[in-house]
């Protein structure tokens, strides 16, 4: 199907890319302006959003870059109404950002867990904060929330701010979805699960966990751990947000969609 979301703005956070390649954010952005939507690209890498609007311009796509600290209550609304006031409405939010740092609940230092969770949680909240007001002018719209599998499983890699955060994330979708679906703003989570991203392989600590500092070994690693005998990639994560965009998915919030080839299927 074509033009799934025709006429439908789309703020997507963290539509940027860490590294050469395909980051969630960034497919998700490309995917939906290919099914029709105007796309306001938000990252914290101005020069990243900018390559992401690049890409969707040159397929003749309509999308702005928007430089923004998701951890600042100030830029996020700046962030937003930039949105709002360049394409006139929101009709969709995909929040599409997380910081993955390993540490022990003993080694953690109390900064970089306030980092995290500023990064992880309450920027997803001060997003919600400021488009729903529009999205109840509006008679609605979608949330997407991109959370993780590490939400709602211990992976094997010792992150407590990543698990604690994406948990947290989950239940907030949750709670918010049920406030708001009479007004007709749903709220929904992707779950990834273990993804091949930019993200992943820039991440040294993820490459200690997985292969001992071996990018190729923790490519191996990761995808021996799927039921599928594969890792995903940002494609899957953006489908996945299209059909939560789109008007197919009318009837659903406050759902958890875990994308993750069946791990989570597995006893151990």
């Amino acid at each position: 199907m074509a033009d799934r979301l025709k006429g439908k703005v789309a703020l997507v956070v963290g539509a940027g890319s860490i590294g050469p390649g395909w980051g969630n954010g960034k497919a998700t952005a490309v995917a939906f302006a290919r099914e029709g939507a105007k796309v306001a690209c938000a990252d914290h890498r101005l020069d990243a959003a900018e390559e992401t609007v690049s890409l969707i311009e040159k397929e003749g796509g309509d999308a702005i870059a928007i430089k923004a600290d998701v951890s600042n209550g100030d830029d996020v609304a700046r962030m937003v109404n930039a949105a709002a006031e360049f394409y006139g409405r929101i009709d969709i939010l995909d929040y599409n950002v997380g910081l993955a740092e390993t540490a022990s609940v003993v080694d953690i230092s109390e900064a970089e867990w306030d980092r995290i969770f500023a990064v992880n949680l309450k920027g997803a909240m001060f997003a919600m904060k400021h488009v729903i007001p529009l999205m109840q002018k509006q008679g609605g719209g979608s949330i997407i929330n991109i959370s993780s599998i590490a939400g709602i499983r211990y992976t094997g890699v010792d992150y407590p701010t990543y698990y604690a955060t994406k948990a947290a994330l989950n239940h907030l979708t949750r709670a918010t979805a049920a406030q708001y679906a009479k007004q007709n703003i749903r709220v929904n989570a992707i779950l990834p699960g273990l993804m091949k991203t930019p993200m992943v392989e820039h991440s040294p600590q993820l490459a200690a966990a997985y292969g001992k500092g071996d990018i190729e070994k923790m490519w191996a690693a990761r995808a021996a751990q799927v039921p599928m005998g594969k890792m995903g990639d940002a494609w899957d994560v953006a489908n996945a947000a299209v059909f939560l965009a789109s008007d197919e998915s009318r009837y659903i919030t406050g759902i958890e969609l875990v994308v993750d080839g069946g791990v989570t299927l597995k006893y151990v």
